[in-house]
């Protein structure tokens, strides 16, 4: 990449049959709709992924096929996130040699006891810079049971240069990532939001450059960005807030299926399964996600029609 990635950079989900097999086909549709939307990247096999139901071989054939679809039209993270930095590392090393532009890596976790201390996480980072050229994206999830304080992500990012992008979506993440940016300035060049952009605002205030919501409503999310960009902050918030409530029933309600059942819902794709022991949303979950995302112009809704 010549310049710092920025904008909206979504998830691409995993599609399956409706047997749980890998949908290869489905999931580079989903890839066409996502390019189709302006998005500014992609990130794969991330946690909204499901990249814990994933074998290594899916990995591969999700990474290849998905690489060759992007053919270079835009940038391409993949996550490679493990316990071990070997695994990491290999897996690391094996994206760059795809293709891709970038690894994003949670801190290292097992379970939600089997925790990391800051110096040993630092050093694992290490050892999978060592192996590549690539930016890394360090992800400060909820999901990992390694805590990520400012303290330690400024360390991480001073020590370990190619730790260049930050994904903060945390309780009180605007002023996590405000601290980060006031401490690092151009150092980290990539201060992303997470969580469907469910605090977008507060954390472009606090001067996150990107987001890295689902892939339910990108095209939408970009209207806001470059709008907030253009200086036109009133306009990006009335644009946030009709988003909200669809995306707080996303994060709240749904989780990384609300995706799947409008892509579905949208003819984009042909089933909404996830991969147990991940089931379906209640009926009466799903007809409140359809309802809220009928009542606006969703690109989602309508790209296949």
């Amino acid at each position: 990449m010549d310049a710092p990635l920025t904008g909206v950079v979504p998830v691409v989900p995993t599609i399956f049959h409706d047997d749980q097999s890998v949908d290869l086909g489905g999931t580079a549709r989903v890839v066409d709709y996502l390019i189709d939307a302006g998005v500014d990247g992609l990130c794969l096999l991330a946690n909204y992924s499901e990249q814990f139901a994933l074998t290594d071989a899916e990995r591969d054939a999700i990474a290849r096929t998905l690489l060759e679809r992007v053919a270079g039209r835009l940038p391409v993270i993949v996550t490679t996130s493990h316990y071990s930095a070997r695994v990491t590392a290999e897996r690391s090393r094996a994206a760059q040699d795809m293709g891709a532009a970038m690894v994003m890596i949670m801190p290292p976790f097992f379970g939600a006891t089997l925790t990391v201390p800051g110096p040993a996480v630092i050093e694992y980072f290490k050892q999978v810079a060592d192996v590549i050229d690539i930016p890394v994206m360090v992800q400060d999830a909820p999901l990992s049971s390694t805590p990520l304080p400012v303290s330690l992500l400024i360390d991480l990012v001073r020590q370990v240069p190619q730790v260049q992008y930050a994904k903060i979506e945390v309780p009180q993440a605007a002023d996590k990532l405000y601290a980060l940016v006031s401490a690092l300035g151009s150092t980290l060049p990539g201060p992303f939001d997470g969580e469907e952009s469910v605090t977008l605002i507060p954390d472009l205030d606090a001067g996150a450059t990107g987001t890295m919501p689902s892939s339910t409503v990108p095209a939408e999310l970009g209207q806001i960005i470059r709008r907030y960009a253009a200086g036109d902050r009133a306009s990006a918030v009335r644009a946030w807030e009709d988003l909200l409530p669809l995306i707080h029933f996303e994060n709240r309600q749904c989780g990384l299926r609300a995706q799947k059942i409008l892509l579905a819902e949208g003819g984009i794709v042909a089933s909404d399964r996830t991969r147990a022991p991940f089931g379906p949303v209640s009926p009466r979950t799903r007809r409140g996600l359809i309802e809220l995302a009928a009542a606006r112009d969703l690109l989602i809704m309508r790209w296949a029609r």
